[in-house]
């Protein structure tokens, strides 16, 4: 699955299951699909759609705390967590201005075994949160589903497509001097800027190296006038080291 578009990973999956009924919960639990987002309709802000926020058909936003469809008794987070989770949610805006300029970002807290949990589209992160005492211990993945798409009449239609998860750890002190806000941000940053670079070597490094291998950007003519001046600058300083 890892091997095939990103863009078509629904489908895939979909035709996958068809096929092999008796995988369908192993494949749902193990393979990364893009995640959807819903529209608060009580604050009219986007969220994200995952199983840290669904209780049965419904999903809770995080911006409002209600679940839509609505439900009775779902599950809440406690007073400590959705005041934790509102003030995550405040820094929000700011990292997905300094990272994305434009795309989709919300973060949702969970009880995980004493812990928490964080989700994002596009660059899809899990992050658990276990204290122990006056420090914190940060579990984070990373997934990226890139596909790009170009169609020139030049050079004729491309399609660059690939998946890419990471996982890290850390431990991090937790005080007002550097609360569990500023350590998930850091821990974050850390990790996007990592997979960035990745992007760019791997993917996009990778890629014009192969296009360049297969395709000059030089004319002909051009270059054999280049091969031509090789030689005869060889020729001259061959000349010039025997005389």
């Amino acid at each position: 699955m890892r091997r095939l578009p990103p863009q078509q990973i629904e489908k895939n999956l979909s035709d996958l299951i068809d096929l092999v009924p008796s995988l369908c919960e192993d494949l749902l639990s193990s393979v990364d699909q893009p995640l959807k987002i819903a529209r608060d309709k009580v604050v009219g802000k986007d969220y994200l759609l995952c199983d840290y926020n669904r209780d049965g058909d419904s999903y809770r936003s995080p911006w409002s705390n209600k679940y839509d469809p609505p439900i009775e008794d779902g599950a809440m987070p406690s007073a400590r967590l959705r005041k934790l989770e509102v003030e995550a949610n405040n820094f929000c805006p700011v990292f997905l201005f300094l990272f994305f300029l434009a795309t989709s970002e919300v973060l949702g807290l969970h009880p995980c075994g004493g812990g928490a949990g964080e989700d994002r589209s596009r660059w899809r992160s899990i992050l658990f949160e276990k204290s122990s005492g006056r420090t914190a211990h940060y579990k984070l993945t990373s997934t990226v589903m890139l596909w790009l798409q170009t169609t020139k009449t030049g050079s004729g239609t491309m399609n660059l497509g690939g998946s890419l998860t990471r996982q890290t750890e850390r431990d991090e002190t937790v005080g007002e001097s550097s609360p569990h806000i500023a350590n998930i941000g850091r821990l974050v940053e850390d990790m996007e800027n990592k997979i960035r670079s990745t992007l760019n070597e791997i993917y996009f490094g990778k890629t014009k190296d192969i296009v360049n291998g297969l395709r000059s950007v030089q004319t002909l003519a051009d270059k054999s006038k280049q091969e031509a001046l090789k030689v005869d600058l060889m020729e001259a300083l061959k000349r010039k080291h025997h005389t």
